[in-house]
């Protein structure tokens, strides 16, 4: 698979956190996600599209206000796994959580993603 395949999923995604309505997060969701996606998070397993669906449909109305989801790194794709690092903020210099994901695709979709939220702390 080629990594402009998995950066057209990925960034897919990502805007699905940034549409203009609720109503394009799903569309958006079906563009880069397989119908029987998992992911796993900070808050636990999810399955299926739905369950994604929810989980951003949560991070867009985010207390503090509407806030951006970029990717902010190039997708690194080693065969059909890929990593990409992400950056959400909030208007007014609010909260900012960063993180990395990892995916997996399958026939140009993403069909498994982990969610790492935060920095890592120091060894020791």
């Amino acid at each position: 698979m080629h990594a402009d395949t998995a950066q057209s999923a990925i960034d897919t995604f990502v805007s699905a956190f940034n549409a203009s309505d609720d109503a394009y997060v799903t569309s958006l969701l079906s563009q880069a996600l397989t119908s029987d996606v998992v992911l796993w998070g900070p808050l636990g397993r999810s399955e299926g599209i739905e369950a994604v669906e929810r989980f951003v449909l949560d991070i867009r109305r985010h207390p503090a206000g509407p806030g951006t989801m970029v990717r902010c790194s190039g997708v690194d794709m080693p065969d059909e796994w890929a990593r990409y690092r992400w950056v959400f903020t909030v208007p007014g210099g609010g909260p900012r959580l960063a993180g990395t994901d990892v995916v997996h695709l399958r026939r140009g979709l993403i069909d498994q993603m982990i969610v790492f939220a935060g920095d890592l702390m120091p060894a020791g």
